[in-house]
């Protein structure tokens, strides 16, 4: 298994803050905190870009993939949009995380709770070749529902 270093930014007044963490061995995500300064309410329907306070460097060939939690989806209705969000290897700002609230409560996000979840993933390197045509298969451009699952 390869190892990569990604380095970490705590940004400025937010000392108070954990770092991402996997919540246990075996954890593929990196849990995200709220950076807010003040409880945010997220009505039923309504979304936000929540601040999680840090910054991060990754080396080429790697993306950080932002993910909802389970437990807050399951339990509240909290996901995120734009899922999974890309972080690239060449962006350098706060990592922010878009929230929505598809449940029926009104939801509190308070500084230090965990909001999402940073995966890493590799990024293969992939040249695209211009085509006249594709080769045949049995789906074909059979899509949306096409097999049947």
């Amino acid at each position: 298994m390869t190892a990569y270093s990604v380095k970490l930014l705590r940004l400025p007044g937010n000392e108070d803050l954990p770092l991402p963490v996997r919540m246990s061995e075996g954890a593929s995500g990196y849990d995200l905190h709220a950076a807010v300064t003040e409880e945010v309410t997220l009505a039923p329907g309504d979304r936000t870009l929540v601040p999680t306070g840090i910054a991060i460097a990754m080396p080429n060939g790697l993306e950080a993939q932002i993910r909802p939690r389970s437990g807050l989806a399951a339990k509240h209705g909290i996901t995120c949009l734009n899922s999974p969000g890309t972080i690239d290897a060449d962006y350098r700002g706060e990592i922010k995380v878009i929230l929505i609230n598809l449940g029926q409560e009104p939801f509190v996000i308070r500084r230090g709770e965990r909001i999402a979840q940073m995966v890493f993933q590799t990024v293969p390197q992939v040249e695209l070749v211009p085509a006249d045509r594709l080769p045949e298969t049995e789906r074909g451009d059979g899509g949306f529902g096409h097999t049947g699952r």
